[in-house]
């Protein structure tokens, strides 16, 4: 079975997570600067199969956009345009950069890799990965 990934994409690094091939268990997969998005999903795509991308959508508690929700809607169309035959769907990213810190501490990661920002994308988006398959 292919893979879902989910991005959790960031003006600076966006945080990557992917599933088993048998779509049971979501992973972090790595922090990437967001400049080199497309060539990373270009290679990684090369060596795995992707059925579907999922991306963070950025909204207020009342359903408006922030100032992020440019960034990923033009990060939609880039993916689309980079990837026509894998679709491309958002995800509800409300507090998952909180639920990601308090992930670390849970698990008892040192402050000191609780500090490093790229780890807070990778969890988040292994977390909006998490609870897309829970909603399935």
């Amino acid at each position: 079975m292919p893979r879902i990934l989910c991005i959790d994409y960031g003006g600076k690094r966006t945080g990557i997570a992917v599933t088993d091939p048998l779509q049971i268990i979501a992973t972090a997969l790595t922090t990437i600067e967001t400049k080199d998005l497309i060539p990373f999903l270009e290679k990684y795509i090369q060596q795995e199969s992707v059925e579907l991308i999922l991306i963070g959508e950025p909204l207020n508690l009342d359903d408006s956009p922030t100032h992020a929700t440019p960034l990923v809607k033009a990060a939609i169309v880039k993916l689309q345009k980079a990837f026509p035959s894998i679709p491309v769907k958002t995800v509800d990213e409300r507090y998952t950069s909180k639920m990601a810190s308090r992930a670390m501490v849970e698990m008892g990661m040192k402050k000191k890799d609780r500090q490093i920002k790229g780890n807070i994308d990778q969890i988040a988006a292994t977390l909006m990965l998490q609870e897309y398959l829970r909603s399935l």
